[in-house]
Formats: structure tokens, sequence, C-alpha cells
């Protein structure tokens, strides 16, 4: 086949998926032959730890297949810095355009106008088309005119505005793809991994969940607080990644009319909601949103001893708390934590620890395979209570009583923590207060969580009403 008379780029960033995919769609559209790229910038491969490292290599790997599978070269990935490779692999299959879901995210932002910039020099559009959200930060406004500070009222706006029906799926056999030069082999991962991570695997868990009998999406509400149950969707992985799209996910459950199916919209929402959040506030990366928490006295593991080892204890959940060294361990083991324990753990670091909530947030980031700036930030804000929408700072968890009430029989403590296994029931959430204290190679507990809880509330008074 000879060459087309005109080629367009679809530039992968957060989409892995054919389906419901309108930048792709757009690219197709645009011309005779689409090549497929992602641009693989070892400095952004640098920060975003191993975990997430991991997983995109396993998503690359899985969308390169489903390529591959139409009979075309697959997917492109090329190193370097986006503005040096878009517009050369552009010029190398002399495409007219590149297609983008948009990005609202700060560096994402910047990054597509130096790009925008660089292809434009060699007479390439840059189309966004669509964009990783139900509806896309700076669509909704309130009645002044104004983003929103606060869910509910946004919520309200955000049902009334409606998301779009799915896109069309793309039939990959009907489309001619082409192939960069010099594009690279993504680092080899395990071949299962690769199974998990793909737009099918995501699809099919998904469809898994929403057919349950039990423990699935119409008793997401009622259940999705007990870790022990695995009642949750798991779907915050597959979202952030793009294997699947926000509209795909609300268009099945529009199909459930059940509380539990509503709830898990909302949950939808508030991902919109905080992406809303960071597009107008992109120093909330870093900042507290309520400048007053900036005076906020914290013990900094940089210059303190024990708050260094304290962090370190909460690291590798050794805090002597179960629910919350289940909680730590879970993500350690399986890049990804139960919603309800990492409330439970970002308020002990912040209100048991004293710690900041960057600390924690950075680890997070570096351990979770969902890792998503908006998502983790503007969440971490809301614990610590310096967030647009925050739980107040005086809400602090109990470890012990969020173990009993959301834990009861200890099932998902004994997954994690293999050293209670054995504990008495009456014992599994205080073991140190077992006959013979806590059972050997379980650490007593850091802090006293009393005492720590009279003292996050003194620090806050420092600052109320500032």
């Amino acid at each position: 086949m000879g060459s087309p008379s005109t080629a367009t780029l679809w530039w992968v960033r957060r989409d892995f998926r054919l389906a419901d995919n309108p930048a792709l769609q757009a690219a197709i559209a645009g011309g005779e032959a689409v090549l497929p790229l992602f641009v693989l910038n070892p400095a952004m491969l640098r920060k975003a730890g191993p975990v997430r490292s991991e997983w995109l290599m396993a998503s690359l790997a899985a969308l390169d297949a489903d390529l591959a599978a139409s009979g075309g070269p697959g997917l492109s990935v090329v190193q370097g810095r986006p503005t040096e490779v878009v517009p050369r692999v552009a010029q190398q299959v002399s495409a007219s355009s590149v297609h983008i879901s948009a990005d609202f995210a700060p560096y994402g932002r910047s990054r597509d106008a130096a790009v925008s910039t660089a292809v434009g020099a060699v007479g390439v559009e840059l189309v966004a088309t669509g964009s990783p959200y139900g509806v896309a930060p700076g669509t909704l406004k309130n009645k002044s005119g104004s983003a929103f500070q606060v869910f509910t009222p946004y919520w309200r706006a955000w049902s009334d505005h409606g998301v779009n029906a799915p896109a069309a799926a793309v039939d990959p056999f009907t489309v001619q793809w082409l192939a960069a030069a010099d594009r690279a082999t993504p680092e080899a991962v395990e071949p299962e991994l690769v199974e998990r991570a793909g737009e099918q695997a995501a699809t099919r868990r998904w469809h898994q969940w929403l057919d349950r009998d039990r423990a699935g999406v119409d008793d997401y509400v009622d259940l999705h607080n007990l870790p022990g149950v695995d009642a949750t969707s798991r779907l915050s992985i597959p979202l952030k990644w793009g294997q699947l799209h926000p509209r795909t996910v609300l268009a099945d459950l529009a199909k459930h009319q059940s509380k539990g199916a509503a709830g898990l919209a909302r949950e939808i929402a508030w991902r919109d909601f905080f992406a809303e959040v960071l597009f107008y506030r992109p120093d909330a990366i870093t900042k507290p949103i309520r400048p007053e928490f900036a005076a906020m006295p914290t013990d900094d593991p940089g210059s303190d001893p024990q708050a260094a080892q304290r962090l370190q204890a909460w690291q590798q959940g050794r805090t002597g708390f179960p629910l919350v060294d289940a909680g730590m361990r879970q993500m350690l083991a399986d890049g990804w934590m139960h919603n309800r324990i990492r409330l439970v753990t970002a308020s002990f670091l912040i209100k048991d620890l004293h710690i900041g909530w960057e600390h924690g947030a950075d680890w997070f980031m570096n351990c979770l395979r969902d890792g998503d700036i908006p998502q983790n930030q503007l969440n971490w804000q809301w614990v610590a209570g310096c967030g647009t929408d925050a739980a107040p700072f005086f809400r602090v968890f109990n470890p012990t009583g969020q173990a009993t009430k959301f834990d009861p029989d200890g099932d998902y403590i004994r997954r994690y923590v293999p050293e209670l296994a054995d504990v008495a029931p009456q014992y599994l959430h205080e073991p140190w207060t077992a006959p013979g204290g806590a059972p050997a190679g379980y650490p007593e507990p850091i802090v006293d969580h009393a005492t720590e809880r009279k003292e996050a509330l003194r620090r806050y008074e420092l600052i109320k009403g500032g």
C-alpha cells in the first residue's frame, strides 16, 4: 500500500482505550491514516515512581497488543520530550494534525501549550477533543458566574448539566495505522500484569462487578465502607489511565435504578469536582487552599528524628494500630487502598502524628497505581481540613473506633497483617491489651490516640480564625 495523502497523529496520554474515545475518532476523521503515539519522557517517568511506572508499561503493552490485533504496527512509543518528539514524528508521516484528549492539570496544560507552539512551527495543528472527565473543568459556573467552591452546589449543577453519551466504538480493522520511524520497545513487564492493565480487562472487571448479586453496584452505598467485603468498583485505576471513561461508567450506571448506582455516580462527580478545583487553583498541588493552614504547626520529618521515625512506621504499616497498618500494607502489596481506609490512614498521619499532609500525598503518589494529582492532593486537603470543601479539622478519626465499626470481624486486618492472624477477636483491634501484649513481631502503638487528638486540636486552636 502506498503512503496516504493525509495522515494524523493520535497522541495518547491517559486514554488507553479504543472505545468511547472522541480524540481517536477525530484523528480517524482527519486523515486517511493514523499514527498512534505515546511519548515516553524519561524525566516524567522518574517522577512517577516504580508502581505507576510499572502500570504505565503494562498499559502501553496492552494498548499496543489491541492495536496490533487489527493487523497494524501497534502503538509507537518514542522516548524524549514531547516538544521535540511530537513535531518530529508528525513530519515523518506528513501529518496535518495531532489529536489529543484535553488535559486540565497544571503540568498537562503547560506541556500542551508548548507542544501546540512546536507543532505549529512546522505547520501542524494540535487539536483537543474531549477530556478525561464527565464534565470538563471550566464548564460549570455558579449563579454569579464564578467557579464552584463547594461540592454540593457543584453536584447539583453537574447533575442538571448532564454528561454526554459514550462515543461510538472504533473498528480498528477499518483504520490504516502507521508507525514512527524511531519507535522504541517499552520495558518488559509480566504478561499477567499486561492482561490486568488493558482496556478489555478493565471492561470485563467493571461488568462483572455490575452484574454481582451481592456486593455489586446495588449494594454499593450499604457496603462500600467495609474493606473486608470488597464491595467497591475499583474504578479509580482504569479511570486514571483511561481504560474506561466516565461517560461509559455513567451510561452503565443509568441502567441500574438503585441507591448504589446513584451513590457511585456521585463519586464520579467528586472526581470531576476535584479536577475543577485544581483547574482554578493549580497552586493547590503543594499549598493549602485555606491559607490560614499554612501556619499550622507540624512535625517535620526532615529535621525532627522522631517525626522521621514515625513517618517511616506509617509508610511501612508498623504503627501498632491494626487498621492503619492493614491499609498501608494493602497499598504496598496491591498498589491500591480501600477508600475508607485512605481516610483513616490520612487522618492518622495528620492528626495523630502531626505530620503535614503533603508528606502523605507524596507517599500515596509513590505507591498507588491510581495516583492522580487532583484526586490525591485534594482528598488529602479534604482530610487535613484545608481544602475548599473540607471536612472540619476537629473531625479526628479514632483508628480503633473505625476498625470496630467498619472491620468488626477483622477480615481485612487479618488479610494484610499476618502477625495478628491468631489474635483472639476481642483483642484484635487493640492487640496491646491481649494477655502478654501484642504478638511477637507486631509493634506496640507508636502514639496514644487520645493524647494526640488533644494535641491536634490544640494546634488547630492556634490558627483558628487566621
